[in-house]
């Protein structure tokens, strides 16, 4: 049985921890809360915005105009990252933390994304990916030369808390990549935020775009009636970098939720084991105690019955 000191060193050692486990749930409870709010609030905005962006492609049809079309960068040219081409290079955004002590929420997602790789290769397709938090990075990094695919993009100082400007420059830089033909999709694989307990991973299609269809073969949400104060194009030209923006500042804001809300289960998790070791070092401690305390007296018995003689 060990000493009194270790045991006692060890219950310090774990009420330390504890006490660190307990600060990291309050604070991850309180963020959690305000991230829950900003995931349910935006999810109206981008299923209209969606729903918006097809009905519109709907009116156009096919056909798009490129006359007078000024191109600054690879995300205003909007035809070509409409047009649908042969898929032999996925571009897959995978989001991450940047710290741990979230439970397997990064575990799961990596898993989620080494399986994806795994199916493109089976299927002859290259995988380039664009990673967002460095527990990913981490993690896939030691991966890639072993599975065969890149990692084109690690965004490393990205902000803690989610902007629509981190959004815009992540789908810049796949739109650029997407236009010059270097990816022929553009993907992501992010969490959706359920509820305080639980998340599921996901992969979203953004481009090329995939229109719903209904059971009469006609396309979803489509609205050839729609009319516009300038032409459709110009529209065009507007809506689509805002859609994939705003998509990935969606799965951005999900992931973020996912994460807190899962680093509060496993704090809490962790502080409750902490409290029962403590309970069972306790114990210990206290059976220790008394054999110490009888075997003094003993002692003490012993050496009064010597004297006797």
């Amino acid at each position: 049985m060990p000493n009194l000191k270790d045991i006692k060193d060890r219950i310090s050692s774990i009420t330390s921890t504890q006490k660190i486990t307990k600060a990291m749930k309050m604070v991850a409870a309180a963020k959690v809360k305000k991230s829950e709010n900003a995931v349910k609030a935006a999810r109206p905005f981008a299923r209209e915005l969606a729903n918006m962006f097809i009905r519109l492609l709907g009116s156009v049809g096919n056909e798009y105009s490129v006359s007078g079309l000024k191109v600054e960068k690879g995300i205003d040219n909007y035809p070509l990252l409409l047009k649908k081409k042969p898929k032999k290079s996925a571009g897959i955004l995978v989001i991450t933390s940047n710290k741990g002590l979230a439970g397997a929420y990064n575990a799961n997602v990596v898993r989620y994304v080494l399986k994806l790789v795994d199916e493109y290769k089976k299927q002859g397709i290259e995988s380039t990916l664009y990673v967002i938090g460095q527990r990913g990075y981490n993690s896939l990094k030691h991966q890639a030369e072993k599975l065969g695919f890149t990692i084109e993009k690690f965004y490393q100082n990205f902000p803690v808390n989610v902007t629509g400007t981190s959004a815009t420059v992540v789908a810049e830089d796949m739109a650029q990549a997407y236009v010059d033909n270097k990816i022929d999709s553009i993907e992501i694989v992010t969490t959706r935020f359920k509820n305080m307990m639980s998340y599921k991973v996901e992969e979203w299609k953004i481009l090329p775009l995939e229109i719903e269809k209904d059971d009469d073969d006609s396309e979803h949400h489509l609205d050839p009636l729609m009319t516009f104060d300038t032409d459709a194009n110009s529209i065009l030209q507007k809506i689509v970098p805002y859609f994939i923006s705003n998509t990935i500042y969606q799965a951005l804001l999900e992931a973020t939720a996912s994460e807190l809300a899962s680093r509060m289960t496993a704090m809490s998790s962790a502080t409750k084991s902490a409290e029962d070791m403590i309970r069972l070092l306790t114990v210990d401690y206290n059976k220790a105690r008394q054999a110490a305390i009888t075997n003094e007296i003993s002692e003490v018995v012993s050496g009064a019955d010597a004297l006797k003689n």
